[in-house]
């Protein structure tokens, strides 16, 4: 196996350790929140307190994105801290990124939330049919199975 490709099985193991596209929406929903608060003035709307609590909050949200993939085993924390984060967005940083980082950070921590660590991986439906060809070559035949009746 070459580099890349054992590059890309170590990384897809890992995150099938986590819960990843809840933390990465998360992530990503804290930071398109703060790109809209550093957007040209006019197209800020000025809507509740600016200020620290609007760049706390979706900074807070990224720090719990993050959190939720290097720390998996404290998910149910951070997905309720997030959702409420992402909430409190919706009145201090422009109607929480026009609404687009709210709606990430919601979908994301209900992912987190949602997410079971001790189920089986998901096998693709290409391996399933290659391994039930494999069980069904090494199965003997049933007495009387080629028999006319």
């Amino acid at each position: 196996m070459n580099r890349p490709q054992r590059w890309r099985s170590s990384f897809r193991t890992w995150r099938g350790r986590r819960p990843f596209p809840g933390g990465l929406l998360l992530t990503l929903g804290g930071a398109e929140i703060l790109v809209t608060m550093k957007a040209p003035l006019p197209v800020i709307l000025h809507i509740g307190m600016q200020g620290l609590a609007g760049y706390l909050l979706p900074t807070l949200m990224i720090v719990c994105g993050l959190l939720t993939l290097f720390n998996p085993g404290q998910r149910l924390f951070y997905s309720v801290i997030a959702v409420l984060l992402s909430l409190g967005t919706w009145v201090t940083s422009n109607l929480g990124g026009f609404m687009v980082g709210l709606l990430l950070g919601i979908v994301g921590s209900c992912l987190t939330f949602g997410w079971l660590p001790d189920q089986d991986p998901r096998v693709s439906r290409r391996k399933r049919r290659k391994a039930a060809r494999a069980a069904e070559a090494l199965r003997p035949p049933l007495p009387g199975a080629g028999e006319p009746a």
